[in-house]
């Protein structure tokens, strides 16, 4: 699943830049998971979350950006932050870009401001 992944990363990226968004990072590791993008819309650091589903049987793709890794999104977000000082007080969104359905048939979602750090 993880080529799949990768695939699906590099098109939300290249969606996003033609959207006018930098990117800063990709797949950026911390010990509380990984950052799929990083990226910058003028002044706002947007920290992106790609998801794929083939099937909706449990629910589409934005569905599976659970609380619980949501919280996780947020302390890596913190910890990018911590590591590139010079982008710490620019404002923070956190987005979801979701893909569903099987090759051929799948449905494009851009959620930004998908959820909220408390």
């Amino acid at each position: 699943m993880r080529a799949a992944g990768d695939v699906f990363e590099q098109r939300a990226r290249a969606e996003l830049e033609r959207a006018g968004l930098a990117c800063l990072a990709a797949n950026y590791t911390t010990r509380h998971g990984e950052l799929d993008l990083v990226m910058r819309e003028k002044q706002t650091i947007v920290f992106v979350e790609v998801r794929y589903r083939k099937s909706a049987t449990h629910g589409d793709a934005a569905a599976s950006v659970t609380p619980t890794k949501q919280a996780k999104l947020i302390l890596a977000a913190q910890q990018w932050l911590a590591a590139h000082p010079q982008h710490a007080k620019l404002v923070c969104r956190f987005d979801v870009v979701s893909y569903d359905g099987p090759v051929g048939a799948i449905s494009q979602q851009w959620l930004r401001g998908a959820f909220e750090a408390a």
